[in-house]
Parts: structure tokens; C-alpha cells; sequence
């Protein structure tokens, strides 16, 4: 491979820039920049030349191929952060005879090749560079550290023993073979299968911590939605007046709740709207309050939610505003003055934290295509089982196709015109 550098560091004025070098030729080519390397993995402060011009003085760490993040000898320059001396560096760089400028994630695609990393860890990595929350930052850390890879490499020795144990049985199915396999094969298939299942019953939650959970704050025209919005986001989100009918589009704001990502919908007063302007924000914001995760009924003192378009769910709330102005029991709050907002709030972390504990190991629906996959072939074996024919040779073929699931989950099959678009999302020097 050619070697290749890049800045890892962003771009400004900054305590320090690091750049990263990685490829069989990182350290000789680096030989005249920085004089010499201490001992390996141990940083050491060095003059960077270019001929006689010093450009930095700069920490040098040089790493071993078997102790790389990319698999192969790395050395990272720590300059001090000012844009001059990076771009002076880069420059030089730019001069080393076999040396060019890293592609966007090429260094993680390095370690992905080398072995270094499985294909889920990668996409992990990905997640933890655009986490914005807690919830966010520890279900990336867990696919990054390769929780996905490790239950796809006991479901996968699972259904090798299944397969194995069937094929026994049809090697010698002319002899007499002293155990039966088949209880033990059902038992195997029964508990992959409940597994996967459970697995891929989770997915909705993950996929909702990676891309956020939406609440719908709903209710008649000036039932307070929009001033409830501004105080819970603390600013002007959405104009408010005493005319009815000043939202007629969906108001977006993203927010951090107890660690989980969150946008709060904002919709159009549910009534009947002669001007079709507002008729078309109702019915959109109808139709994203339908699709939300949670939603917040919105109702005054003479209201009922059930006479709204929408109806509440189960675990829907219903919260009585303006309680400035009207004295009512229950949750109620006043979005102008914030009363109640807190416990509101609290509420609503309650409820998501609540659904965000049913959160899978998967989080991608590439991932969740190879469970779903693996689970139709685990039936499809289960089924030829339970039927009592001779097809051992039918129900290993299934198993073999659930195997080869488990592998494209983690990368090592099927995956390769995924590649281009997954390291497109990374930036250049990671």
C-alpha cells in the first residue's frame, strides 16, 4: 500500500494539530523531517526540518504495525496548533517520495482491511465521531468496542454446530449413529432463533437513540404549543400570537434529554381550516404526530384530547395548559410563566428512557437486514427439522445461508459496494 497523511486534527488555531502518517514507508520517508524516532509508542521531542529551515518543534510517537490503529507503522507529528505550521508540514509531506494526502476515512478503511477492525466497529467508530448525546456516545462505544461482532461470532459457532451435527448425520446415515443430533439441533435453532428475534425486536429503539426520538406536541389552535415549544428549546423557536392559526407548518427543535437525542414537533392547531394553507400544515403535522415516538396532548380547561383529530396512546400525555390562567388538577403547565414545564419534562425522560432500555446491540439497518435474513433461514431449517423427513442435507443448506448472514453483519462477505459510502461519512485524516 502507498503510504498516506493527513491532518487529524480540524482545521484553526488550536493547542495542537496532529499529523498522522501511516504505511510501510512512514518511518523512512519521515527520517530526514524529524532527525530520528525514540523508542517505539513513547513520544519524543523532535526539531521538524526542511533542510535548514526549522518548521516546529513537534512530539513524534512512531507505532509498530501490530500496535497501529490502522495495522500498519504510523507515526503521528503533534505540532503546535497554528495553521502555518500544519500547512508547512503538509507541504513537506506532500515532497516524500511515496507519500500522498489520505482519502476521507482511508485510515479506518487501512484498519478494516488489516484486520484491525470488523465492518460493524467501523460504522461504530462512525457513530462516536457524530455523537451529540450520552445515550448517543454509549450505544456507539458498545458497537464500536465490538459487541455486535462478538454476538455475530456466537451465533455464527451456534448455527456451525447445527450445520455440523446434520452433516454428521447425513455422512453416516447408512451406519448407526450412536447419538441422535436432532434434539440437540432444535434446541440450538430454538434458542438462535429467540435470540435474533429479541435482537431484532430492539432494533426500532436503537436505530431512534442513533437518530433521535420525535415528540408531537399537539392540540386545538392557541392551546400554548408554541410557547411551550420556545420555553422547553429557550428561544424564539416558533412565533406565537392570539391569532389562531399562526403555525401551519411543522416546528422543528432538536434537543439533549437525559442523554437522549430528542426533536420536539411542533404542529399546526387541530381544527377545522376553510383556508388550505392551514388545512395542508394540519394534515402534516397530523400525519408526523402520527409517526412520532411520544406525544403531548395540549388541551384547556373545556377540552377533551378524544375530540382532537388524533387520540392519545397509552403512553401519550395529557397536559392542561396556560395553568397560569386556569386552576385545574393533573399535569398541567403554563409555557409562559413555566410552571409545570419541569415536571413535564421529567415525564417525558421518564417515558423514552423507559422505551430506551429495550435498545438492541444492532443499529444499522444494514445490520438489521442480516438478522432478519439469518432468522428466515434459521425457520426455513426449523421447519425442514420439525417436519420428520430425511432432508438434513435441505436444513444445512439453511443453515449455511443463516452462517453466511452473520458474516455479512460484521463485513467479511457481500459488503464490498458498501465500502465507498460508509468511509464517505468520515472525515479526511480518521
Amino acid at each position: 500500500m502507498e503510504t498516506i497523511y493527513a491532518l487529524a486534527t480540524g482545521r484553526g488555531k488550536a493547542g495542537v494539530a496532529i499529523v498522522r502518517v501511516s504505511g510501510p514507508a512512514a518511518v523512512e520517508g519521515l527520517l530526514p523531517l524529524v532527525g530520528s524516532f525514540g523508542p517505539p509508542r513513547r513520544a519524543v521531542l523532535r526539531r521538524l526540518r526542511d533542510g535548514d529551515d526549522v518548521l516546529d518543534e513537534a512530539l513524534v510517537l512512531r507505532f509498530e504495525a501490530e500496535h497501529s490503529f490502522t495495522g500498519e507503522e504510523v507515526v503521528e507529528l503533534q505540532l503546535h496548533g497554528s495553521p502555518a505550521i500544519a500547512a508547512a508540514v503538509l507541504d513537506r509531506l506532500s515532497r516524500v517520495p511515496g507519500f500522498r494526502m489520505a482519502e476521507a476515512g482511508e485510515f479506518t478503511r487501512r484498519a478494516l482491511e488489516n484486520g484491525r477492525l470488523d465492518l460493524a466497529q467501523v460504522e461504530g467508530l462512525s457513530d462516536l465521531i457524530q455523537a451529540e448525546t450520552e445515550a448517543q456516545r454509549r450505544q456507539a462505544m458498545r458497537v464500536f468496542s465490538g459487541a455486535v461482532g462478538e454476538k455475530a461470532l456466537r451465533w455464527r459457532a451456534l448455527m456451525l454446530r447445527s450445520a455440523a451435527l446434520l452433516e454428521a448425520a447425513l455422512d453416516f446415515a447408512d451406519e448407526d449413529v450412536p447419538v441422535d443430533v436432532y434434539p440437540e439441533v432444535r434446541t440450538l435453532i430454538a434458542l438462535l432463533l429467540e435470540e435474533l428475534r429479541a435482537e431484532q425486536a430492539g432494533y426500532a429503539v436503537s436505530e431512534r437513540i442513533r437518530d433521535g426520538f420525535e415528540v408531537a406536541i399537539l392540540g386545538a389552535p392557541n392551546a400554548g404549543k408554541s410557547t411551550l415549544l420556545n420555553r422547553l428549546a429557550g428561544r424564539e423557536a416558533a412565533l406565537t400570537s392570539e391569532y389562531a392559526g399562526t403555525t401551519r407548518d411543522v416546528i422543528e427543535v432538536r434537543m439533549d434529554l437525559a442523554g437522549l437525542p430528542v426533536t420536539l414537533l411542533d404542529t399546526a392547531g387541530l381544527r377545522s381550516a376553510a383556508d388550505p394553507v392551514e388545512a395542508m400544515g394540519i394534515a402534516r403535522g397530523i400525519e408526523r404526530a402520527r409517526n412520532a415516538d411520544l406525544r403531548i396532548f395540549l388541551v384547556g380547561p373545556d377540552d377533551t384530547p378524544g375530540e382532537l383529530a388524533l387520540r392519545p396512546g397509552p403512553d401519550d400525555l395529557v397536559v392542561h395548559g396556560k395553568a397560569d390562567l386556569h386552576a385545574v388538577s393533573g399535569l398541567a403547565i403554563s409555557g409562559l410563566t413555566g410552571e409545570g414545564v419541569d415536571i413535564l419534562v421529567k415525564e417525558v425522560e421518564s417515558i423514552l428512557a423507559r422505551r430506551a432500555g429495550a435498545a438492541a446491540t444492532i443499529t444499522r439497518e444494514r445490520h438489521r437486514t442480516a438478522v432478519r435474513r439469518s432468522i428466515e433461514a434459521l425457520e426455513s431449517a426449523q421447519a425442514v427439522i420439525m417436519a420428520g423427513e430425511d432432508n438434513e442435507e435441505v436444513a444445512a443448506d439453511a443453515l449455511r445461508q443463516a452462517m453466511a448472514a452473520m458474516d455479512d453483519l460484521v463485513g467479511r462477505i457481500g459488503v464490498e459496494d458498501l465500502l465507498g459510502e460508509i468511509f464517505a461519512s468520515f472525515c479526511i485524516g480518521k
